[in-house]
């Protein structure tokens, strides 16, 4: 089996690394970052943290190098998604495609270059520390399941999942990837601009009342537009929230959106806080907060320039 991982950050690091561990999988990685590329090449992509693995992996910041491949798993920023998978849509005209990534939306701008799509949720995380060097602050499940205008077939889902949980990487396929997949937005969505707004990780965030407070709020509208929508969250995200704050799950983490706002980088905002507002207005559900707060995170974008 065949396997490219298409952005090699954080969370696309600890698929490839884990995944490169199989002896019946062989791993590529396409990422434009030319350092981190190197690096992996001729050191490997080496994991710390909750996890201290080296994955030898294929790294190519050309596209075209890219040979065909099974499966691919896209892992970039959702703004860099078109993008990355009008590059290497070649390698996978005979494929499967999954987004692992945050927000809505992925999934369409995929489709647009193969057919065959996997809708797909994941909570690890971690954080790039250097080239070649990912640091795995969050172990977690993976859920995966058809992207319904374009899907991939059942028994492919199900092949994709049991490499990556064979590989240390707990995967569920199932029938309807929505509610994982929402339930993550949701999660997402209530924690991540907080922490890029106030500079607080994950726990500190939850342990403040008045923070905590506003967290619940925007849950609420998240859940508001996921109902309109028809669907059933597979968890509640409240639970999820108040567990990632424990001491040994991910109180000291930081936020993708706080990693991206440290570093002066465009934020998922749109695609997060802007996606749940644009299902909002869509169906006819208030999401005032959302609104803030994705005005909020632009502007600070905008103070950068």
């Amino acid at each position: 089996m065949r396997i490219c991982v298409v952005g090699c950050g954080a969370v696309g690091s600890l698929f490839a690394a884990n995944l490169a561990q199989l002896e019946d999988v062989e791993v590529w990685a396409y990422d434009l970052a030319r350092e981190h590329v190197d690096a992996i090449n001729a050191e490997g992509l080496r994991l710390t943290g909750a996890g201290e693995i080296v994955g030898r992996v294929r790294a190519t910041a050309d596209a075209s190098a890219i040979p065909a491949c099974d499966f691919g798993i896209v892992a970039t920023k959702a703004m860099h998604t078109e993008s990355a998978v009008a590059a290497t849509a070649h390698a996978f005209a005979d494929g499967a495609v999954a987004s692992v990534q945050n927000g809505v939306g992925n999934e369409e701008a995929i489709a647009r270059h193969v057919p065959r799509v996997i809708r797909g949720t994941t909570f690890p995380a971690g954080k790039v520390l250097a080239p070649g060097v990912v640091q795995w602050d969050v172990k977690g499940d993976t859920t995966l399941g058809p992207f319904e205008p374009s899907p991939a077939p059942a028994e492919e889902i199900e092949r994709l999942a049991d490499a990556c949980t064979r590989a240390g990487m707990p995967t569920h396929a199932v029938a309807d990837a929505r509610p994982a997949q929402w339930r993550k937005v949701i999660f997402n969505a209530a924690t991540n601009p907080v922490g890029a707004l106030t500079g607080l990780t994950h726990g500190r965030i939850c342990e403040r009342p008045d923070l905590r407070a506003l967290v619940s709020a925007l849950v609420d509208e998240g859940k508001a537009v996921a109902a309109a929508q028809g669907i059933v969250l597979d968890a509640d995200p409240e639970e999820l929230i108040d567990h990632a704050a424990r001491p040994d799950v991910a109180y000291g983490h930081k936020a993708s959106m706080l990693q991206d706002v440290e570093a002066r980088r465009a934020t998922e905002i749109d695609y997060l806080n802007g996606g749940i507002s644009q299902f909002g207005r869509e169906l006819g559900v208030p999401t005032p907060l959302n609104d803030a707060l994705t005005q909020l995170v632009k502007a600070l974008e905008d103070s950068w320039a």
